[in-house]
């Protein structure tokens, strides 16, 4: 399960019924860097999330309130353009003569056709597809299933926002960097991804969504970089480090392009909540380079 959760909360990525109308807003996953009088306001998304997720905290809206510009992953721009389906879509076509069947594992590929026929998937036309395509469209579809909708993820939310706000907004990485990493996955790590995918397909799997959103929800930091991070980090290294320490460092000097440099704005910045966490997160690397950092989280403080 855990690979499958990693590379699409790694990378972009629960049950509606599981909600009371009246449930609190989730705990921020919220820190504050300071240098100067330049503020950073970093914030660990969901990707996916549900109309029970909002409204956020006040503190949250606090910071993209006092924030002049926002930063993203991506872009709004390249995450509304048609372009950036169409290149995933041809980084994952296989060669001629190649099909999807021959990159998987006999059982993988019979628990494929199983779920093929059950959910009317159209498994001929995507015969010429890498598995790592396919497995995400599957995921994709059964988190939406759950309740989960990308629409109202944290990214596009605030890209919203800020786009009605007249509030500059940029990507701290282009859409064909998340491509390479997914379609460099190899080819042991695209035939897990796949068979977890289609071994999630079930109650097994809603119960494990639920349970990472549930600890993102209560801002259980914790759970999650002691837990998902931990694990994928030791279990598969390479991957990890791919889509998770190298981004990472990658940001790193632009972030601190924003703390270091002239003029007075903010910048929130949004991003997938495992980038922030632990020893390899963004949160701990700023802080080893000097900079002032605090969580945010009133919830937190009355819970201490």
């Amino acid at each position: 399960m855990f690979l499958r959760c990693c590379v699409l909360t790694g990378l972009l990525c629960v049950a509606a019924w599981s909600f009371a109308a009246s449930v609190a807003p989730p705990v921020p996953l919220l820190w504050k860097v300071s240098h100067g009088q330049h503020t950073l306001y970093l914030l660990g998304s969901f990707h996916l999330l549900t109309p029970q997720d909002y409204p956020l905290a006040p503190e949250v809206q606090a910071a993209f309130a006092d924030a002049e510009q926002l930063l993203l992953e991506l872009s709004p721009e390249e995450l509304d353009s048609p372009a950036l389906g169409q290149a995933m879509l041809a980084a994952a076509q296989l060669p001629a003569g190649d099909s999807l069947q021959r990159h998987l594992k006999p059982a993988t590929w019979k628990a494929l056709q199983a779920y093929a026929q059950a959910n009317n998937l159209p498994l001929d036309s995507l015969q010429h597809l890498e598995p790592w395509l396919v497995a995400t469209s599957i995921s994709l579809q059964e988190m939406a299933r759950q309740g989960l909708d990308a629409q109202l993820g944290l990214d596009l939310h605030f890209g919203n926002l800020a786009r009605q706000e007249g509030k500059p907004v940029a990507g701290l990485e282009l859409g064909q960097e998340q491509i390479d990493m997914l379609d460099g996955m190899s080819p042991a790590e695209q035939e897990q991804y796949m068979a977890e995918t289609l071994d999630d397909a079930g109650s097994s799997g809603v119960r494990e969504t639920q349970r990472l959103h549930a600890a993102w929800r209560a801002g259980d930091v914790q759970a999650l970089s002691e837990g998902l991070a931990a694990d994928m980090k030791r279990q598969y290294p390479a991957l990890y480090q791919r889509i998770n320490v190298a981004r990472n460092d990658a940001w790193l000097p632009k972030l601190q392009a924003r703390l270091d440099g002239p003029g007075h704005e903010d910048t929130l910045v949004v991003v997938g909540a495992l980038h922030l966490l632990g020893s390899d997160g963004v949160v701990e690397k700023l802080r080893a380079r000097g900079y002032a950092v605090e969580r945010i989280c009133k919830a937190c403080k009355q819970a201490d």
